[in-house]
């Protein structure tokens, strides 16, 4: 039977990618924003490693270093406070567009650059396009698929990052021996023509959101909408069960909208903002922005931007075998992302947290011992394998983990009338953390060759505590009802505590037991024998 059923799988499969849906198409192209993402942060470490980067602007402190790699994250904080309200009045792909144009700007000025201000205001451009397109790009694929599609589909922007750094370090590698500043001004030429299609696709190409329309009340263009996407009317009709947007009356929506103003707009947004501090929605915002922020304070970030910085540090002196160093863990990322997306229904959320955890703060301590023992050296020993191997291991660790796992936890928790606020202020304390982790990386470094590990290890350790205490599991619950959970969960649900309970009553049990069959038997007769002895 399997091998009847196998065959027509396959051919559907082919059938497919012959003739791909719109709905696929689109999310493929606006997924490209990831791509970009991946290709900044594969590229801009092993660029300022360059030989030739080095002759054009000269050696960079650690703190300059630092400021050069990080610059592109305070903007983008900034700019995806503001994206949410921007993808709202404009529409998605108009929002994606706008980012993909800033991209472009500021990835075509890093290219020209001439002085190391040039590059970092460039880069604050960068990270204004990232910060407005990267929040929207989940939002607007799955708005336009399927709900038997959407789970599946919302992750391949995380695969396109992944794919975006892998792609980023092994174009440096194929240039770092280009004779001229060509080697490390190519692979950010590149990310310009990637973002310009991007910008060009989403404005001619990609259909506006049928749901956007349709909480903006042009229910027939949203009908439109879902007929360019290919989306049949059933599964339209299961969507509106399942996420029934918002009643929007068309006549008295631009009324309403030119009495408010612009101030009214803004008390209005401010109003719904502050009920994210509601008791209802402190908890889960609050566990949600802390579970973000200790993703980057693990310290991937810090191995990613700083992987031949790293790899060097363990032994691999020229640039080239850092580089394909370097190369190594991007496709180990990679790869880990697909299978980790593959099956991330399989263990649920909260054991992929407390046990990731506990690896990736294994392979930290690890690290840091051998460097503040001074076992590591660049000729001899067996020290700097070590690193290397464990480099690899804590990267693949991240990925299978907490990489997905905690972006969609920190979604799922979050109550639907404060879920877009919360993520907002969630995605601006993980950009906030970034920008710490990649400044202090290399300014740490130069000092103490163990100390960084210690702290990366330490704040995964951390994290591991409270989400034993505060994480209730998530996995194959609606989202209407997962709220329920925080006032349910105990720290004591967990597997291991349920099974030490069960292993207490067992010895209870057994000792009860004991006692009840010969308990006072020996005392009785230990009474007999003394009344004996006894005059």
């Amino acid at each position: 039977m399997a091998s009847m059923q196998d065959p027509s799988r396959f051919g559907r499969w082919l059938k497919t990618i012959r003739n791909p849906p719109r709905y696929l198409s689109a999310s493929l192209i606006v997924s490209l924003g990831g791509l970009l993402n991946g290709l900044d942060t594969g590229t801009i470490g092993p660029v300022t490693a360059m030989p030739s980067f080095t002759e054009n602007f000269g050696v960079l402190s650690s703190t300059l270093h630092g400021m050069v790699i990080s610059s592109v994250l305070l903007p983008a904080t900034f700019a995806s406070l503001f994206a949410g309200p921007l993808s709202d009045n404009v529409g998605r792909t108009r929002a994606v567009a706008l980012g993909a144009v800033f991209f472009a700007i500021g990835a075509a000025l890093e290219a020209s650059a001439v002085s190391i201000g040039m590059l970092v205001a460039a880069r604050c451009v960068v990270g204004v396009g990232e910060g407005l397109f990267l929040s929207t790009l989940v939002v607007y694929i799955c708005e336009i698929a399927p709900p038997t599609k959407r789970g599946q589909l919302a992750t391949i922007v995380q695969v396109f990052i992944t794919i975006g750094i892998c792609v980023g370090y092994f174009l440096c590698y194929g240039t770092v021996h280009v004779p001229s500043s060509l080697s490390w001004r190519l692979p950010l030429a590149f990310q310009s023509g990637v973002a310009l299609f991007l910008a060009v696709a989403s404005s001619f190409y990609l259909p506006q959101s049928p749901r956007w329309l349709s909480y903006k009340g042009r229910r027939q263009e949203a009908s439109l909408a879902w007929d360019k996407l290919g989306v049949s009317n059933a599964e339209r009709e299961k969507d509106l069960l399942e996420n029934p947007a918002p009643v929007v009356n068309t006549v008295s929506t631009p009324t309403n909208a030119t009495k408010l103003g612009f101030l009214g707009k803004i008390r209005k947004d401010l109003v719904a903002s502050i009920r994210i501090f509601t008791e209802d929605s402190r908890k889960p915002m609050l566990l949600g922005v802390f579970l973000m922020s200790m993703q980057q304070l693990s310290g991937i970030d810090g191995v990613i931007y700083y992987a031949p910085l790293l790899f060097q540090q363990a032994g691999l002196a020229s640039a080239e075998a850092s580089f394909l160093a370097s190369g190594v863990s991007a496709i180990l990322i990679c790869g880990a992302t697909i299978l980790t997306i593959l099956t991330v229904d399989g263990w649920g959320r909260r054991p992929s947290t407390i046990y990731g955890g506990l690896v990736l703060s294994a392979c930290m301590a690890l690290m840091a011992l051998l460097y503040a023992t001074d076992s590591v050296h660049a000729t001899y020993g067996f020290g700097r394998w070590v690193v290397i191997i464990t480099i690899y291991v804590f990267a693949v660790a991240f990925s299978m983990t907490w990489a997905v796992g905690m972006k969609l936890f920190a979604s799922e928790i979050q109550p639907v009338a404060t879920r877009a606020t919360a993520l907002s202020l969630a995605q601006s304390a993980n950009c906030i953390t970034n920008f710490f982790v990649a400044f202090l990386t290399p300014v740490v470094l130069s000092r103490t060759s163990s100390g960084l590990y210690f702290l990366f290890g330490g704040a995964t350790i951390l994290t591991v505590a409270v989400t034993v205490v505060y994480m209730p599991e998530t996995k194959g619950r609606d989202l209407e009802t997962i709220g329920e959970t925080f006032g349910l969960h105990r720290a004591t649900d967990m597997p291991l505590f349920r099974g030490l309970r069960a292993l207490g009553s067992r010895m209870r049990e057994v000792t009860g037991l004991t006692r009840g069959r010969t308990g006072h038997v020996p005392q009785a007769e230990s009474q007999g024998s003394e009344l004996e002895v006894r005059p």
